[in-house]
């Protein structure tokens, strides 16, 4: 087996390729970042939305949009949505602002080139965009301008976080802050270090929880993404995470971190040593993370990119406190039945028997863990619950852990009126028939895995 060696990062590939003639460079690949919003599942006929724009790995001059309704399968919005009327497009950062429009901050210039300015575009719909302006960093001797994120803070204000290096140490980068100085967003406030980060840190996000500022930093010597916290924006942090202290692996870049609908934290970085893009959760206010699961469909394809979050209208509505039967997208005969206490997929028709029909009719309730979400009950009283990954149904034990466990978020179906259900303590997982046997399976991003995770909601057999 050939083992493909670790990619080197930016600052490593600059300073080696600092002395090639310009016609000897190809053009590199950097990464991306962004958001966050409310942690409870949408209400009924609400959905959730992510939004990303990404440039390409194989293109720099224009940005895709792709959304997603649960933070992992993200699918095209719109191809070659912004192209900017001159220089590049990279490491694009998004937000909603307050006049309802949405805005892009990003890197005006190949990574080759010296690039002192961030751009900046506008849109009312996520698809059609218009350039702004490109800003130029008030900072002496500024030999680059990267990786601008926004960050809007608990008091309105609306900030930029951007990775500066000068002359003297082209890719030595330290985090500045700028902070609008009006709606418009067109004046900022003079660039500020953020204290205690120090320089050899890029791609520096910031997230607040409660009074707390938490930063995720890449330190450039050590390949790693660091942590650390601040009572105020502008610092002094204390970088308390260092090294491989949340299982991440080293030569990752570009972190951006996320609510989920259930409360916990999701972080997305580029893993540009292995070309593949990640994502890990934290249900512990950032102290322990999970193992990192590739991003489908968009991993050695979508480079850094920052996330937002919104609740918006025309999602799935499932009536509550009544019973129903559930129907397979792709196989329509077939239908959720109670099987020895599992849930399978079997034939259910009119000439069934009575027993067969009750099993295959189900009381829909509020989510034991978030009303917003559904649980399902059988005739017995027993929960639809996973265990070990398999649909089962067993009595409510009044722990945290059944209730998470019997507790499904409402995802839009393949089909109109279908609905996919995710679980709710495994986020990214859903109910899916495999061998006519539900289990929650981690979706993969494949049209086949939507389908067979898609049910219509029907009358009830019984």
């Amino acid at each position: 087996m050939t083992t493909r060696p670790p990619t080197p990062s930016r600052r490593t590939l600059l300073r080696a390729l600092t002395a090639l003639p310009a016609s000897a460079l190809v053009l590199g690949e950097l990464p991306g970042l962004l958001g966050t919003a409310e942690a409870a599942a949408p209400a009924s006929g609400y959905a959730t939305r992510y939004t990303i724009v990404p440039f390409l790995n194989s293109d720099d001059g224009t940005v895709n949009v792709y959304q997603s309704d649960d933070a992992a399968d993200f699918r095209l919005l719109q191809s070659s949505a912004y192209t900017p009327p001159s220089n590049r497009i990279r490491d694009a950062s998004i937000f909603k602002h307050t006049n309802g429009y949405y805005y892009l901050t990003y890197t005006t210039h190949t990574w080759q080139d010296v690039s002192t300015t961030i751009g900046f575009a506008r849109s009312s719909d996520r698809v059609n965009w218009t350039f702004l302006y490109d800003y130029t960093v008030p900072i002496t001797g500024l030999s680059r301008a990267w990786a601008p994120e926004w960050f809007v803070d608990s008091d309105g204000s609306v900030n930029v976080i951007v990775s500066c290096s000068t002359t003297d140490d082209e890719w030595i980068f330290t985090p500045y802050v700028l902070t609008a100085t009006n709606s418009a967003l067109t004046t900022w406030t003079s660039p500020v270090a953020l204290s205690g980060i120090g320089s050899n840190h890029i791609d520096t996000y910031i997230v607040k929880v409660g009074s707390t500022y938490h930063a995720f930093t890449k330190n450039e010597t050590a390949k790693y993404i660091e942590y650390g916290t601040a009572a105020a924006l502008k610092g002094p942090y204390t970088i308390s995470r260092t090294g491989d202290w949340a299982g991440w692996g080293s030569y990752r870049e570009g972190p951006s971190v996320i609510q989920l609908d259930n409360g916990g934290w999701r972080i997305f970085f580029d893993g540009y040593g292995d070309g593949t893009y990640y994502y890990s959760d934290s249900y512990d206010t950032f102290a322990t993370w999970s193992t990192p699961t590739a991003l489908p469909t968009l991993s050695g394809t979508a480079r850094h990119f920052t996330v937002i979050k919104e609740t918006v209208s025309g999602g799935t509505s499932v009536p509550k406190n009544v019973t129903r039967s559930f129907q397979s997208v792709n196989y329509t005969t077939r239908y959720w039945e109670e099987q020895s206490a599992l849930l399978n997929l079997p034939v259910v028709t009119s000439s069934s028997a009575t027993a067969d029909k009750q099993a295959a009719t189900f009381t829909v309730v509020a989510g034991l863990a978030d009303s917003n979400g559904y649980s399902f009950r059988d005739a017995a009283g027993n929960y639809l619950r996973h265990y070990d990954f398999r649909g089962r149904f067993d009595a409510n034990d009044g722990t945290s852990t059944f209730a998470k466990d019997a507790t499904f978020i409402a995802r839009t179906g393949t089909t109109s009126g279908s609905v996919r259900f995710e679980s709710y303590n495994y986020p990214g997982y859903y109910l899916r028939h495999y061998n006519y046997q539900l289990r929650a399976s981690l979706a993969d991003g494949t049209d086949l895995f939507r389908q067979d995770s898609s049910f219509v909601p029907v009358t009830s057999w019984a």
